[in-house]
Protein backbone atom coordinates (compact mmCIF):
# COMPACT_ATOMS: atom_id res chain seq x y z
CA UNK A 1 0.00 0.00 0.00
CA UNK A 2 1.42 3.44 -0.94
CA UNK A 3 0.91 6.06 1.84
CA UNK A 4 1.83 9.64 3.02
CA UNK A 5 3.77 9.68 6.50
CA UNK A 6 2.20 6.81 8.70
CA UNK A 7 -1.47 8.71 10.78
CA UNK A 8 -1.96 11.52 8.52
CA UNK A 9 -4.74 12.04 6.67
CA UNK A 10 -4.46 13.50 2.46
CA UNK A 11 -6.03 16.79 2.10
CA UNK A 12 -9.71 15.43 1.66
CA UNK A 13 -9.16 13.96 5.11
CA UNK A 14 -9.11 10.63 3.95
CA UNK A 15 -6.56 8.60 6.27
CA UNK A 16 -3.17 7.20 5.09
CA UNK A 17 -0.88 4.74 6.66
CA UNK A 18 -2.22 1.87 8.38
CA UNK A 19 -5.94 1.32 8.93
CA UNK A 20 -6.96 1.45 12.54
CA UNK A 21 -10.05 -0.49 14.01
CA UNK A 22 -11.04 0.77 17.43
CA UNK A 23 -12.20 -1.95 20.19
CA UNK A 24 -14.35 -0.67 23.29
CA UNK A 25 -15.18 -2.97 24.90
CA UNK A 26 -18.84 -2.49 27.55
CA UNK A 27 -20.84 -4.12 30.52
CA UNK A 28 -23.06 -1.99 32.48
CA UNK A 29 -25.94 0.30 31.45
CA UNK A 30 -24.44 2.27 33.82
CA UNK A 31 -22.08 3.93 31.71
CA UNK A 32 -24.27 4.62 29.11
CA UNK A 33 -23.14 8.29 28.92
CA UNK A 34 -19.55 7.68 29.19
CA UNK A 35 -19.85 4.86 25.88
CA UNK A 36 -21.67 7.22 24.20
CA UNK A 37 -18.88 10.03 24.81
CA UNK A 38 -15.80 7.68 24.11
CA UNK A 39 -17.23 6.21 20.90
CA UNK A 40 -18.06 10.13 20.56
CA UNK A 41 -14.24 10.82 20.80
CA UNK A 42 -13.21 8.19 18.05
CA UNK A 43 -15.89 9.29 15.51
CA UNK A 44 -14.02 13.10 15.63
CA UNK A 45 -10.33 11.78 15.34
CA UNK A 46 -8.39 14.06 13.37
CA UNK A 47 -7.30 11.01 11.54
CA UNK A 48 -10.27 8.60 10.81
CA UNK A 49 -10.97 4.98 12.32
CA UNK A 50 -11.41 2.57 9.64
CA UNK A 51 -14.13 1.78 12.49
CA UNK A 52 -15.24 1.19 15.76
CA UNK A 53 -16.51 -2.08 17.36
CA UNK A 54 -18.44 -1.91 20.67
CA UNK A 55 -18.36 -5.33 22.40
CA UNK A 56 -20.31 -5.96 24.95
CA UNK A 57 -19.67 -8.05 28.08
CA UNK A 58 -22.68 -10.68 28.33
CA UNK A 59 -25.45 -8.04 28.91
CA UNK A 60 -28.49 -8.51 26.54
CA UNK A 61 -30.55 -5.16 27.34
CA UNK A 62 -27.26 -2.66 26.82
CA UNK A 63 -26.64 -4.89 23.82
CA UNK A 64 -29.88 -3.97 22.24
CA UNK A 65 -29.73 -0.58 22.97
CA UNK A 66 -26.93 0.08 21.83
CA UNK A 67 -27.69 -1.19 18.21
CA UNK A 68 -30.80 0.52 18.46
CA UNK A 69 -28.81 3.96 19.33
CA UNK A 70 -26.20 2.91 16.60
CA UNK A 71 -28.07 1.17 14.40
CA UNK A 72 -31.36 3.42 14.39
CA UNK A 73 -30.08 4.74 10.67
CA UNK A 74 -29.82 8.37 11.83
CA UNK A 75 -26.12 8.40 11.17
CA UNK A 76 -25.18 7.89 14.68
CA UNK A 77 -23.69 4.84 13.67
CA UNK A 78 -21.51 5.57 11.12
CA UNK A 79 -18.59 3.29 11.17
CA UNK A 80 -19.68 1.27 14.30
CA UNK A 81 -20.63 -1.98 14.90
CA UNK A 82 -22.08 -3.28 18.40
CA UNK A 83 -20.91 -7.22 18.96
CA UNK A 84 -22.00 -9.15 21.83
CA UNK A 85 -18.64 -10.93 23.45
CA UNK A 86 -18.13 -14.53 22.21
CA UNK A 87 -15.99 -15.68 24.59
CA UNK A 88 -16.28 -16.03 28.40
CA UNK A 89 -17.25 -13.03 30.51
CA UNK A 90 -14.81 -11.26 31.20
CA UNK A 91 -12.70 -7.86 29.35
CA UNK A 92 -9.77 -10.17 27.73
CA UNK A 93 -12.41 -12.22 26.37
CA UNK A 94 -14.21 -9.05 24.95
CA UNK A 95 -11.20 -8.01 23.21
CA UNK A 96 -10.07 -11.14 21.57
CA UNK A 97 -13.79 -10.74 20.18
CA UNK A 98 -13.17 -6.86 19.00
CA UNK A 99 -9.66 -8.66 17.20
CA UNK A 100 -11.47 -11.11 15.68
CA UNK A 101 -13.90 -8.88 14.01
CA UNK A 102 -12.09 -5.97 12.92
CA UNK A 103 -10.84 -5.69 9.71
CA UNK A 104 -7.96 -3.35 10.46
CA UNK A 105 -4.29 -3.22 10.05
CA UNK A 106 -4.00 -2.03 13.52
CA UNK A 107 -6.62 -2.36 16.50
CA UNK A 108 -6.58 0.33 19.12
CA UNK A 109 -8.33 -0.09 22.51
CA UNK A 110 -10.17 2.68 24.46
CA UNK A 111 -11.48 2.38 27.45
CA UNK A 112 -15.46 2.56 27.93
CA UNK A 113 -15.00 5.35 30.59
CA UNK A 114 -12.82 7.62 28.58
CA UNK A 115 -12.90 10.07 25.86
CA UNK A 116 -9.91 10.26 23.80
CA UNK A 117 -8.72 13.80 22.35
CA UNK A 118 -8.73 14.69 18.83
CA UNK A 119 -5.42 13.68 17.33
CA UNK A 120 -5.29 9.99 19.64
CA UNK A 121 -5.34 8.36 16.40
CA UNK A 122 -2.78 9.88 14.22
CA UNK A 123 -0.19 9.68 17.22
CA UNK A 124 -0.85 5.90 17.69
CA UNK A 125 -0.39 5.42 13.45
CA UNK A 126 2.86 7.61 13.30
CA UNK A 127 4.50 5.06 15.70
CA UNK A 128 4.21 2.21 13.14
CA UNK A 129 6.24 3.78 10.47
CA UNK A 130 8.72 1.72 11.98
CA UNK A 131 7.97 -2.21 10.91
CA UNK A 132 9.24 -3.41 14.19
CA UNK A 133 6.64 -1.69 16.26
CA UNK A 134 4.47 -3.72 17.19
CA UNK A 135 2.37 -1.84 20.07
CA UNK A 136 1.79 1.69 20.54
CA UNK A 137 0.65 2.72 24.08
CA UNK A 138 -0.36 6.19 25.07
CA UNK A 139 -1.15 8.77 28.05
CA UNK A 140 -4.19 8.10 30.29
CA UNK A 141 -4.85 11.49 32.45
CA UNK A 142 -7.56 11.18 35.21
CA UNK A 143 -10.88 13.25 35.84
CA UNK A 144 -11.49 12.82 38.93
CA UNK A 145 -15.43 12.27 40.33
CA UNK A 146 -14.76 15.47 42.64
CA UNK A 147 -13.07 17.12 40.26
CA UNK A 148 -9.75 17.22 42.32
CA UNK A 149 -7.32 14.76 43.23
CA UNK A 150 -7.69 13.44 46.62
CA UNK A 151 -4.83 15.23 48.85
CA UNK A 152 -3.84 11.53 50.07
CA UNK A 153 -4.23 10.14 46.59
CA UNK A 154 -0.17 9.61 45.08
CA UNK A 155 0.19 10.11 41.43
CA UNK A 156 2.55 7.05 41.64
CA UNK A 157 -0.59 4.77 42.23
CA UNK A 158 -2.96 6.41 39.29
CA UNK A 159 -2.22 2.76 37.62
CA UNK A 160 -4.80 2.22 40.03
CA UNK A 161 -7.85 4.14 38.70
CA UNK A 162 -6.54 3.17 35.06
CA UNK A 163 -4.47 6.11 34.68
CA UNK A 164 -0.41 6.74 33.50
CA UNK A 165 1.29 7.01 36.87
CA UNK A 166 4.41 8.85 38.08
CA UNK A 167 7.49 7.18 37.35
CA UNK A 168 6.58 6.22 33.68
CA UNK A 169 9.18 8.18 31.24
CA UNK A 170 7.74 10.90 28.97
CA UNK A 171 7.75 11.48 25.62
CA UNK A 172 7.94 8.56 23.12
CA UNK A 173 10.09 5.79 24.53
CA UNK A 174 10.58 1.80 24.00
CA UNK A 175 8.67 0.15 27.53
CA UNK A 176 8.02 -3.52 28.59
CA UNK A 177 4.81 -3.21 28.07
CA UNK A 178 1.37 -1.09 27.07
CA UNK A 179 -1.28 -0.50 29.12
CA UNK A 180 -4.55 -1.72 27.94
CA UNK A 181 -7.22 0.74 28.14
CA UNK A 182 -5.25 3.64 25.81
CA UNK A 183 -3.23 1.01 23.79
CA UNK A 184 -3.01 -0.30 20.01
CA UNK A 185 -1.14 -3.49 18.13
CA UNK A 186 -0.55 -3.95 14.95
CA UNK A 187 -2.62 -7.72 13.72
CA UNK A 188 0.13 -9.54 13.38
CA UNK A 189 1.26 -9.04 16.67
CA UNK A 190 -1.98 -11.04 17.91
CA UNK A 191 -0.89 -13.42 14.66
CA UNK A 192 2.22 -14.36 16.63
CA UNK A 193 1.44 -13.97 20.20
CA UNK A 194 -2.25 -15.12 20.27
CA UNK A 195 -4.97 -12.89 22.16
CA UNK A 196 -5.60 -11.71 25.16
CA UNK A 197 -5.24 -14.31 28.03
CA UNK A 198 -8.69 -15.06 29.71
CA UNK A 199 -8.92 -15.54 33.50
CA UNK A 200 -6.66 -12.33 34.28
CA UNK A 201 -8.57 -9.43 33.05
CA UNK A 202 -11.58 -7.29 34.95
CA UNK A 203 -14.64 -9.31 35.32
CA UNK A 204 -17.31 -6.14 35.39
CA UNK A 205 -17.44 -5.32 38.91
CA UNK A 206 -15.71 -8.35 40.64
CA UNK A 207 -12.17 -7.86 41.47
CA UNK A 208 -10.53 -5.69 40.14
CA UNK A 209 -7.33 -7.97 38.33
CA UNK A 210 -5.60 -6.94 35.63
CA UNK A 211 -2.10 -7.42 33.73
CA UNK A 212 -3.28 -9.08 30.88
CA UNK A 213 -1.86 -6.77 28.72
CA UNK A 214 1.42 -7.01 30.35
CA UNK A 215 1.22 -10.58 29.72
CA UNK A 216 0.30 -9.99 26.07
CA UNK A 217 3.11 -8.30 25.64
CA UNK A 218 5.70 -10.26 27.20
CA UNK A 219 4.64 -13.26 25.27
CA UNK A 220 4.87 -10.90 21.71
CA UNK A 221 8.24 -10.35 22.61
CA UNK A 222 9.88 -13.33 23.23
CA UNK A 223 7.98 -14.39 19.89
CA UNK A 224 9.74 -11.68 18.09
CA UNK A 225 12.52 -10.50 20.04
CA UNK A 226 13.15 -7.43 17.52
CA UNK A 227 9.62 -5.99 18.44
CA UNK A 228 9.85 -2.47 20.02
CA UNK A 229 6.93 -1.37 21.78
CA UNK A 230 6.51 1.99 22.45
CA UNK A 231 4.33 4.61 24.48
CA UNK A 232 4.00 8.07 23.11
CA UNK A 233 2.44 10.50 25.72
CA UNK A 234 0.85 12.59 22.53
CA UNK A 235 -1.70 10.17 22.28
CA UNK A 236 -4.12 11.28 25.35
CA UNK A 237 -7.35 10.04 26.65
CA UNK A 238 -8.86 11.53 29.74
CA UNK A 239 -10.01 8.47 32.01
CA UNK A 240 -13.05 9.15 34.55
CA UNK A 241 -12.75 8.47 37.93
CA UNK A 242 -16.05 7.56 40.16
CA UNK A 243 -16.25 8.52 44.08
CA UNK A 244 -15.74 4.97 44.74
CA UNK A 245 -12.42 4.90 43.36
CA UNK A 246 -11.15 8.00 45.08
CA UNK A 247 -11.60 6.14 48.43
CA UNK A 248 -8.48 4.11 50.38
CA UNK A 249 -10.50 1.25 50.84
CA UNK A 250 -10.38 0.87 46.78
CA UNK A 251 -6.48 1.40 46.21
CA UNK A 252 -6.04 -1.34 48.71
CA UNK A 253 -7.78 -3.57 46.80
CA UNK A 254 -7.31 -2.86 43.57
CA UNK A 255 -3.07 -3.17 44.93
CA UNK A 256 -3.83 -6.42 45.96
CA UNK A 257 -5.85 -7.95 43.29
CA UNK A 258 -2.55 -6.04 41.27
CA UNK A 259 -0.54 -8.42 43.44
CA UNK A 260 -2.60 -11.39 42.54
CA UNK A 261 -2.68 -10.57 38.73
CA UNK A 262 1.40 -10.48 39.19
CA UNK A 263 1.88 -13.69 40.54
CA UNK A 264 -0.20 -15.04 37.41
CA UNK A 265 1.69 -13.49 35.18
CA UNK A 266 4.98 -14.49 36.67
CA UNK A 267 3.94 -18.07 36.86
CA UNK A 268 2.93 -17.65 32.81
CA UNK A 269 6.18 -16.17 31.62
CA UNK A 270 8.46 -16.25 34.52
CA UNK A 271 9.54 -13.62 37.73
CA UNK A 272 12.56 -12.61 35.96
CA UNK A 273 10.34 -10.52 33.32
CA UNK A 274 7.10 -10.96 34.69
CA UNK A 275 8.86 -8.44 37.27
CA UNK A 276 11.31 -6.56 35.59
CA UNK A 277 9.93 -3.19 35.67
CA UNK A 278 8.47 -3.51 38.47
CA UNK A 279 11.18 -4.43 40.39
CA UNK A 280 12.61 -1.02 39.68
CA UNK A 281 9.20 1.20 40.15
CA UNK A 282 9.08 -0.85 43.96
CA UNK A 283 13.24 0.21 44.52
CA UNK A 284 13.13 4.00 42.72
CA UNK A 285 9.98 5.21 42.36
CA UNK A 286 8.04 4.05 45.14
CA UNK A 287 10.67 5.24 47.81
CA UNK A 288 11.50 8.67 46.15
CA UNK A 289 7.32 9.00 46.72
CA UNK A 290 7.57 8.14 50.29
CA UNK A 291 10.42 10.95 50.62
CA UNK A 292 7.99 13.22 48.83
CA UNK A 293 5.21 12.58 50.96
CA UNK A 294 7.26 12.93 54.11
CA UNK A 295 8.66 15.76 52.88
CA UNK A 296 5.84 17.78 52.32
CA UNK A 297 4.27 16.64 55.79
CA UNK A 298 7.29 18.31 57.51
CA UNK A 299 6.48 21.42 55.43
CA UNK A 300 3.24 21.49 56.50
CA UNK A 301 1.87 20.69 53.24
CA UNK A 302 -1.63 18.75 52.97
CA UNK A 303 -1.54 14.77 52.03
CA UNK A 304 2.02 14.87 52.32
CA UNK A 305 1.72 12.04 55.28
CA UNK A 306 -1.35 10.46 53.53
CA UNK A 307 0.26 9.60 50.33
CA UNK A 308 3.20 8.26 52.18
CA UNK A 309 1.05 6.02 54.15
CA UNK A 310 -1.10 4.90 51.30
CA UNK A 311 2.00 4.30 49.26
CA UNK A 312 3.25 1.91 52.37
CA UNK A 313 -0.04 0.46 52.36
CA UNK A 314 -0.21 -0.13 48.85
CA UNK A 315 3.12 -1.88 49.03
CA UNK A 316 1.54 -4.20 51.46
CA UNK A 317 -1.33 -5.09 49.95
CA UNK A 318 0.12 -5.49 46.54
CA UNK A 319 3.16 -8.18 48.72
CA UNK A 320 0.06 -9.39 50.12
CA UNK A 321 -1.88 -10.58 47.37
CA UNK A 322 1.23 -11.72 45.05
CA UNK A 323 1.89 -14.14 47.93
CA UNK A 324 -1.25 -15.45 48.09
CA UNK A 325 -1.99 -15.66 44.05
CA UNK A 326 1.61 -17.34 44.27
CA UNK A 327 0.20 -19.94 46.78
CA UNK A 328 -3.00 -20.60 44.47
CA UNK A 329 -1.21 -20.85 41.44
CA UNK A 330 1.00 -23.39 42.71
CA UNK A 331 -1.72 -25.53 44.21
CA UNK A 332 -4.05 -25.39 41.22
CA UNK A 333 -1.67 -24.09 37.90
CA UNK A 334 -2.55 -21.37 35.62
CA UNK A 335 -6.21 -20.18 35.62
CA UNK A 336 -6.10 -18.62 32.30
CA UNK A 337 -5.96 -19.59 28.63
CA UNK A 338 -4.58 -17.79 25.79
CA UNK A 339 -7.18 -17.19 22.60
CA UNK A 340 -5.71 -18.00 18.91
CA UNK A 341 -6.31 -15.56 16.16
CA UNK A 342 -6.24 -15.27 12.64
CA UNK A 343 -6.91 -13.09 9.68
CA UNK A 344 -10.60 -11.56 9.38
CA UNK A 345 -12.27 -14.64 7.09
CA UNK A 346 -15.75 -11.81 6.86
CA UNK A 347 -18.89 -10.49 8.93
CA UNK A 348 -19.13 -12.06 11.67
CA UNK A 349 -22.69 -14.87 11.93
CA UNK A 350 -25.36 -12.62 12.71
CA UNK A 351 -26.46 -13.93 16.53
CA UNK A 352 -23.15 -12.87 17.19
CA UNK A 353 -23.19 -9.45 15.68
CA UNK A 354 -25.84 -6.63 17.24
CA UNK A 355 -25.83 -3.96 14.51
CA UNK A 356 -23.81 -2.80 11.75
Amino acid sequence: MTTSPAGTADGAGTATGPSVSVVVCVYTEDRWDDIVAAVASVREQSRPALETLVVVDHNPALLRRLAEHFGDGGGAGDGVRVLANAGPRGLSAGRNTGIEASSGEVIAFLDDDAVAERDWLRHFAEGYADPRVMAVGGRTQPVWESRRRPAWFPEEFDWAVGCTYRGLPPGRVPVRNVLGGNASFRRSAFELAGGFACGIGRDGDRLPLGCEETELCIRLTRAMPEAVLLIDDRSVIHHRVPAARERFRYLWTRSYAEGLSKALVARSVGAQAGLASERRYTTRVLPAGIARGVRDALLGRPGGAGRAGAILAGVTAAAGGYAMGTLRARRSGSRYAVAATQEPTGPRPPAEEAGS
